[in-house]
């Protein structure tokens, strides 16, 4: 498995745009300039208005207007009124980048059990440049707990990780982070953590590295702000022996002092950590799976039916990214090309301004690409917190829209512990219609399963759906269908409900059944792309 080091120049996410002399000459323009776009929609929190992007970009309204509508097609965003969304499918970019790298998929079962056994926050964590980016999160639920998402980028001064990656920095590391920390002592390129009030002391980082790189170990005693302490310890690469993670248990100081957390904790953490190396020294060589398919065609469709509105260069500089995955961490040229459909031109010129970004690294010895942990700049960090209900919402709104009825998601609840207790549906997101005479059962609601549609539908898991023709309640008529996870399990069911007045048994198969299994296909589209590398909750 390749070991993920980085020894590029550091460069803060809010950096100034290099002047354009400093661009290759065969970068693609409107690609860096959409790339700008996803990072500012990203800083922003997954939503920005249109004018804000233009402001943030300093790029023409046209401009944006055309980066967004050619985003919209792809369904990286959603177009909500003068607002641009950011949708869980453009996670695909940074579960791209996740896959290929694979610590995710085969530690993250032991960094869970760990926050599990200690009831503390656990988190992994790989070097970005000169600062550390999270790649995932094991949190606890409480009043205070912690706020980093999957895919934060933190300046690695102020974590325990930081001083682990910098133990295997060069002298040109070195040289280049004190230069990145002179013209930012504040740390305002860093959006995930609160800028640093006092200025840093001379020296102590480096300290902190070389003790680090003695120990093993790190501590991070209230560096990001006051409370907050975390002890970390590397999982080596067992081919190399350098650092191609960093397990991190974060806690606060109600809970543990620092000095507590290395006492107490570190132990344990220490022997989670070598159950990881052994298991990245027993993994077996990954298959690739399938790189995505019909890409270029689909361009091109899109490119006839929506003409300038539609970036085509755009699209497929993005389609680039998600051709790299499991067993496709390093891509030459030609693979790339093949896996999306491009011409060699077309996919080389997309490389070449993807390095220039810092999205991904070229390796001349074997002359193939790697994705770098920046990918998850594009989107990851506010997405990796969705839940079910925030993922159907906006399609539940759009089917409503078109069938003119009350739409709503539920899950199946499990029976409480008195007798005579029975499965339940819970209501977690609906859209009303705009009928005088409507379905009104609000986001909270329980009703007996068996007596509704979209409890029937839980209940038999592969029943294709659901219909109640006034069973419930005089002169109501619903009809059902379930919902898929990435791994085929029906974890929620969306249904119509309308006044059996407006439309007969019948034409609620012929008319509605297929309104309700596009919109399904549609919501199990992002909560696939949503849930591969993070846990959606359903409510």
């Amino acid at each position: 498995m390749p070991v993920k080091t980085t020894t590029h120049p550091p460069v803060p996410e809010s950096a100034v745009p290099v002047p354009e002399s400093a661009v290759p000459a065969e970068a693609v323009a409107p690609l860096i300039r959409g790339v700008r776009v996803l990072r500012e929609l990203t800083e922003a929190g997954g939503t920005l208005s249109l004018s804000g992007l233009e402001r943030a970009t300093g790029l023409a309204r046209s401009t944006v207007d055309r980066i967004t509508s050619t985003l919209a097609r792809m369904g990286y965003v959603r177009l909500d009124g003068r607002d641009a969304v950011a949708t869980p499918r453009l996670m695909e970019l940074g579960n791209a980048y996740l896959a290929a790298l694979r610590l995710p998929a085969l530690l993250s079962s032991r960094a869970d059990a760990l926050a599990d056994e200690l009831d503390e926050s656990v988190s992994l964590a790989v070097a970005d440049r000169d600062g550390i980016r999270f790649i995932h999160q094991a949190t606890r639920r409480r009043a205070m707990s912690l706020s980093f998402r999957i895919g934060d980028l933190l300046p690695a001064e102020r974590t325990a990780p930081g001083p682990l990656f910098a133990s295997e920095w060069t002298d040109d590391d070195w040289r280049t982070w004190r230069e990145r920390r002179a013209a930012d002592p504040e740390n305002r390129g860093f959006p995930a953590v609160p800028p640093r009030e006092l200025p840093p002391s001379k020296g102590e980082f480096e300290a902190r590295a070389a003790q680090a790189g003695r120990n093993g170990w790190a501590l991070d005693d209230q560096l990001i702000e006051p409370g907050l302490v975390a002890v970390s310890v590397p999982v080596r690469d067992p081919r190399t022996g350098r650092i191609a993670c960093v397990a991190n248990v974060v806690s606060h100081t109600s809970r543990h002092s620092a000095a507590d957390l290395r006492d107490t904790l570190l132990p344990r953490l220490r022997a989670t950590v070598a159950e990881m190396e052994r298991e990245l020294a027993e993994a077996p060589e990954p298959h690739p799976g399938p790189p995505p398919s019909g890409s270029a065609a689909w361009i091109g469709a899109s490119k006839h039916e929506l003409g300038r509105e539609f970036i085509e260069s755009l699209a497929r500089g993005l389609t680039v990214l998600t051709a790299f995955g499991e067993g496709r961490a390093a891509l030459t040229l030609t693979d790339v090309a093949r896996a999306t459909g491009l011409a060699r031109a077309t996919a080389r010129r997309a490389l070449i301004t993807y390095e220039h970004l810092g999205l991904v690294r070229g390796q001349p010895e074997s002359r193939t690409f790697v994705l770098t942990p920046r990918v998850l700049s594009l989107g990851f960090p506010p997405l990796s917190r969705t839940t079910l209900p925030r993922i159907a919402a906006p399609h539940l709104a759009d089917l409503s829209a078109r069938v003119g009825e009350s739409t709503a998601l539920a899950i199946l609840v499990p029976p409480g512990p008195g007798p005579g207790s029975v499965p339940e549906i819970q209501y977690t997101a609906r859209a009303v219609s705009p009928r005088i005479m409507g379905v009104d059962i609000r986001v909270g609601t329980r009703l007996p399963a068996s007596a509704t549609s979209l409890g029937r539908v839980l209940l038999a898991e592969n029943q294709s759906h659901a219909l109640l023709d006034e069973d419930w309640e005089d002169g109501l008529r619903t009809i059902a269908v379930p919902l898929h996870d990435r791994t085929g399990r029906v974890v929620a069911a969306v249904n119509v409900a309308l006044h059996a007045a407006g439309r007969t048994a019948e034409e609620c198969v012929e008319q509605l059944l297929p309104e309700l299994r596009l919109t399904a296909t549609r919501i199990e589209g992002e909560l696939r792309a949503a849930g591969h590398f993070t846990r959606i909750p359903l409510l």
